[in-house]
């Protein structure tokens, strides 16, 4: 498969899977929370069959597995380890249309993109300067209504072309690689938290969640999520001095303390933050939703216990409100499961990255991956690229000679981990 080749297979597979409505809905109980990532995994499937890959596995809650067997030359005597790939099969719900209508703009000439003729939606220079690294190169855009998809799509694209080129090529050498395409990891990652690991059975594993090629991430959050519930009392206004208690006072109580300058919108690098991301309200009752976020594992449990202490003093000084809490903890920092036993996963991204000629660009991810939650199971799972730009936005876009090396890391990766066992 020369390389036009796989960048028509590329372009290809990732319009076929843009086309499938996969959104992921925050606030569901069932796993996965939309049926469009269940169709999703139920067409990668059928393409994993016609593939030859073993083991396909499909849960009820979406989670696919397969395995493609080591191809190894004769006599070989070494020990390879199985290693995994991994992509998620929900695009973000960010409000905007779940209908992805993508589309190429062809060498790219360094102007303002025109999205959507119809609409006059326009990705503009002056608010993306990224584009005009890009001047010369086709890269695919949506029509503007919707996010691109290319997280994670491009992802799951790069994978499946990857093992296409795998089956094609007798001559490239690989021992087990294992894949996994999981649900709602915009949401939290239900699905890496559900999969049964018996079924991805891998040393260590890589997730293709990042954005700008030569992006590369093995530190991410510490991530928990709060929710509070306040009960008061109810009470006509004639009658309500004394009797009254009123909610929504008792959120402003919790509100005013937390720091205004410790959020999202006053942070960056490597601090942590509190966020507030949601508050209802009405005369009976209130709830808060508290995001938590810390690199640090020490103080990431310190803002729990802040969090713990701000309740039994909001309980104190509204002894007649029912308040109630509680704080999960939702994904883990990367960082934390690397060891001298198992840092070989990250220098493999390093060395394939040499080898394709491409310029790290080693990042603290303030977010968390599927991996982040795999390697908390004892799957010690980095992330590299996908070549996207502006996740979660109408103006995402993938510049087509990114997305290809993308697809050559996986390669590049593997090969160099059947090397490395010889």
């Amino acid at each position: 498969m020369k390389n036009n080749d796989l960048k028509t297979k590329l372009v290809e597979r990732f319009f076929r899977y843009a086309a499938i409505e996969s959104q992921s809905e925050a606030g569901g109980t069932a796993v996965p929370s939309t049926q469009g990532q269940i169709e999703l995994a139920k067409l990668l499937k059928a393409d994993l069959l016609e593939l030859g890959l073993t083991h396909i596995k499909l849960t009820e809650q979406g989670i696919l597995t397969a395995i493609l067997p080591a191809n190894l030359p004769k006599g070989f005597t070494g020990k390879i380890p199985p290693i995994g790939f991994l992509a998620h099969l929900d695009t973000v719900d960010v409000s905007i249309s779940p209908i992805i209508k993508p589309h190429i703009v062809k060498q790219y000439n360094g102007g303002d993109v025109l999205l959507n003729k119809e609409q006059d939606i326009w990705m503009r220079v002056a608010e993306h300067k990224e584009l005009l690294n890009y001047i010369g190169q086709d890269i695919i855009v949506s029509d503007g209504t919707s996010v691109l998809g290319a997280d994670n799509k491009a992802a799951i694209a790069a994978i499946m072309v990857a093992l296409e080129r795998f089956k094609m090529n007798d001559c490239l050498y690989h021992g087990d690689i294992v894949v996994a395409f999981l649900p709602d990891e915009e949401i939290g990652g239900s699905g890496s938290k559900a999969m049964d690991l018996r079924d991805f059975p891998v040393q260590f594993a890589y997730t293709i969640d990042s954005c700008e090629i030569g992006e590369v991430v093995f530190e991410t959050f510490n991530a928990g999520s709060v929710v509070i519930n306040i009960k008061g009392i109810t009470a006509h206004p004639m009658s309500a001095k004394g009797v009254l208690v009123n909610p929504a006072l008792v959120v402003n109580d919790i509100m005013n303390h937390l720091d205004k300058k410790d959020t999202p919108e006053h942070t960056d690098g490597k601090e942590g933050y509190f966020w507030v991301t949601r508050i209802t309200s009405n005369p009976n009752t209130a709830t808060v939703n508290i995001n938590i976020r810390d690199f640090d594992k020490k103080l990431y449990e310190a803002r729990k216990n802040y969090i713990a202490d701000l309740m039994k003093l909001v309980s104190a000084r509204n002894p007649r409100a029912q308040i109630s809490y509680e704080i999960t903890d939702t994904y883990g920092n990367i960082a934390d499961s690397i060891t001298d036993d198992n840092k070989q996963c990250i220098e493999f991204i390093y060395k394939a990255m040499e080898n394709l000629e491409i310029v790290p660009k080693t990042i603290s991810m303030r977010g968390g991956t599927d991996g982040s939650t795999l390697s908390a199971r004892g799957i010690p799972t980095p992330n590299f690229f996908t070549g996207a730009h502006n996740f979660h936005s109408n103006c995402e876009f993938l510049p087509m000679n990114s997305f290809e090396k993308s697809c050559c890391m996986i390669l590049e990766i593997s090969k160099l981990v059947y090397e490395g066992s010889r």
